[in-house]
């Protein structure tokens, strides 16, 4: 591991040290670049466990860590009111971690057990065509939105693409599953965290033009069934590699239920926990090259993208896959404007705010 040089940054780039030399994570700074201050690198390394006044909260940087705190029934979600007790979903990935939200039938993470055979084919036969009707609602929203930009000699992916996507099917599925308790369809509706991940995702896409190359030849003219396959596969890859190298959600916080041993020491019954999913994501305990976007890496984790029967889950994926598409479809030449260069801030929720392309 590198030494840090976190001194050797200018002042203003240096993360705010607390008591004891730990990095302060909401202190001036912090929420420009985690990454480039080395803040997440430092906490991994010297201060595995640590309480952030700011934040009111112990931290969990690495990965073995976070997984621990993200699986185990020992923790908790963070209080709220009427928060059960037990496991309840968290905030991870592009779910919003509701204590009520009923996954999508058939997704695997159901608790519909009782089921009978001939039922559970009825439903997963259901969910397969709302499922589908869906990706032919977000192909079409994502062809409009491209053909209106593609004449174009510049345009802002974040304010033309990511975030009118999103917004134009925050409940494109009016037989989706509902909450119990008679509440309206979920986290789908909220599209600010889909804004951010859609956007991470093509600012990686566009960065290589190899990966571009090969989405545009397997989705292209004269491309059959397994040029299409190989290609949907090659979508979903990056789409995970994303929201690990990316995430959205940088921090998710949980409570612990008894006392928990942890790398750097012990958790105490009772506390707040923040599981700092951006830190742990590039956790090279666990992942190689972790700054470096791979979607062909071979050891590629689906825990940090959250739950997949998530339908905020599903929808983000789909825009993913059917955005770029669209977006190559109507431009073929699409790539950054001249001198530009994305940059992502943030460090409670994350992601660029602008993408400045050249369509042609």
């Amino acid at each position: 591991m590198p030494a840090d040089r976190s001194e050797a940054l200018p002042t203003a780039r240096r993360p705010h040290r607390l008591a004891g030399g730990q990095p302060g994570l909401l202190e001036p700074g912090a929420s420009t670049d985690p990454y480039r201050l080395r803040l997440y690198r430092i906490l991994r390394t010297d201060f595995p466990l640590g309480y952030d006044p700011g934040l009111g909260a112990w931290l969990l940087s690495r990965y073995a860590d976070v997984a621990l705190a993200l699986t185990d029934p020992r923790f908790t979600g963070y209080p709220r009111d009427g928060a059960p007790r037990g496991p309840v979903p968290a905030p991870l990935g592009l779910c919003r971690g509701s204590l009520v939200c009923t996954p999508l039938p058939g997704s695997g993470t159901d608790r519909d057990s009782g089921s009978t055979p001939a039922t559970a084919t009825a439903t997963a036969t259901a969910t397969a065509s709302a499922v589908e009707r869906t990706a032919s609602a977000v192909e079409r929203a994502a062809y409009v939105l491209a053909r209106r930009i593609a004449g174009r000699d510049q345009a802002d992916l974040v304010g033309e693409f990511c975030r009118w996507l999103p917004a134009g099917l925050s409940s494109p599925e009016p037989n989706a599953p509902a909450r119990t308790g008679g509440e309206s369809a979920d986290c789908a509706r909220h599209t600010g965290l889909r804004e951010r991940a859609l956007a991470s995702f093509l600012a990686n896409m566009l960065d290589d033009p190899d990966l571009l190359a090969a989405v545009a030849g397997g989705a292209g003219p004269g491309a059959g069934p397994g040029a299409e396959a190989g290609t949907g596969m090659l979508l979903g890859r990056a789409w995970t590699e994303t929201l690990r190298r990316d995430p959205p959600v940088q921090i998710v916080l949980r409570r612990t239920r008894t006392e928990v041993r942890v790398s750097g020491g012990t958790l105490p019954a009772g506390a707040p926990v923040a599981c700092l999913i951006g830190a742990a994501g590039r956790d090279p305990a666990r992942f190689a090259a972790p700054d470096r976007f791979d979607p062909l890496r071979a050891d590629a984790d689906p825990l940090l993208t959250g739950p997949a029967g998530c339908p905020a889950a599903l929808l983000g994926r789909l825009e993913a896959e059917h955005g770029l598409r669209a977006l190559l479809t109507a431009m073929p030449g699409i790539r950054w404007a001249d001198g530009f260069r994305p940059a992502s801030s943030g460090v409670l929720t994350r992601g660029p705010r602008t993408l400045l392309v050249r369509p042609s």
